[in-house]
């Protein structure tokens, strides 16, 4: 074992010991950023190019700070994404929300279908639209400056087209237009804030965390502005808690102009995201 890969033993341990949910994969990323290898590649790092940096590293995730704003970068599907103080941080429970949009928009009979990312944060969603459904129009949307800095970034050459503004009222210019909404809104209740892990509760923008004491009143707000934006006939599709499945196909009801309004698992088999369809008039 080489000189790097008995410090990320011992980096191991004390993450560990922290309470860091995936100690070893922490200290191997953290390894691989400080030196400049990839994760796999720690055992070829010369004993004598061992940065002793790497230790201040560990300290920060020690203390909680997200992985993400230590390195600057998170993954998301096919891409690498820009992150930092000010935006939330996009989880891998997303992806499989975003692998059902993108599934579904790609059986849609539509050339150039136009997709709307609501509370886009990163852009992580919105970037892996446009990048899977590659004659599709994205448009992402974000309120917080803080945030939108990052989305920018991101975007940065894509074909995404970034707005600030508000997701309750976001552009009345594609009313009846849009052949997908989705979004990964805040959904936490305000009575949760002491069981949230300190990675998100003391790093995350709150307003991407909490929404009112039932966690849904942003959900509740989305639900008349996907029915908006929406053609008869497209799809919503929004990220909820897993303690929230029962609940949320049941603002997307029959009377409200909705149809098949149903819940989908995720890759733990727990209730993660609903769906449902515009009423034909």
């Amino acid at each position: 074992m080489n000189l790097l890969l008995a410090e990320v033993a011992q980096a191991t341990q004390r993450l560990a010991d922290a309470g860091v949910p995936s100690p070893r994969f922490d200290a191997e990323e953290l390894a691989a950023f400080v030196h400049g290898v990839k994760r796999g590649a720690l055992h070829t790092v010369p004993d004598s190019d061992f940065d002793a940096r790497y230790w201040e590293t560990v300290a920060r995730r020690e203390a909680r700070e997200p992985l993400q704003h230590i390195t600057g970068r998170a993954f998301f599907r096919y891409l690498e994404l820009q992150v930092g103080p000010g935006v939330f941080v996009p989880r891998p429970e997303t992806e499989s929300v975003v692998g059902w949009a993108i599934d579904a928009v790609r059986a849609m009979d539509v050339v150039e279908p136009v997709v709307v990312d609501l509370c886009t944060g990163s852009g992580a969603i919105a970037l892996a639209m446009a990048q899977e459904v590659p004659r599709s129009k994205v448009h992402a949307v974000e309120l917080s400056e803080d945030a939108l800095r990052w989305t920018r970034k991101n975007a940065e050459g894509s074909r995404v087209t970034v707005h600030k503004g508000d997701a309750l009222s976001a552009l009345p210019e594609l009313d009846g237009q849009v052949d997908l909404v989705i979004s990964n809104p805040p959904y936490i209740p305000l009575t949760e804030w002491e069981y949230v892990a300190p990675e998100a509760r003391d790093h995350d923008p709150e307003m991407a965390l909490f929404s009112g004491e039932d966690g849904l009143d942003t959900i509740r707000g989305i639900e008349r502005t996907a029915h908006r934006l929406l053609r008869p006939g497209g799809l919503v599709v929004i990220e909820h808690a897993d303690t929230q499945g029962g609940q949320v196909p049941w603002i997307f009801t029959e009377e409200r102009g909705w149809a098949d309004a149903a819940d989908h698992p995720d890759l733990n088999k727990r209730p993660r995201f609903a769906t449902a369809r515009k009423a034909m008039p």
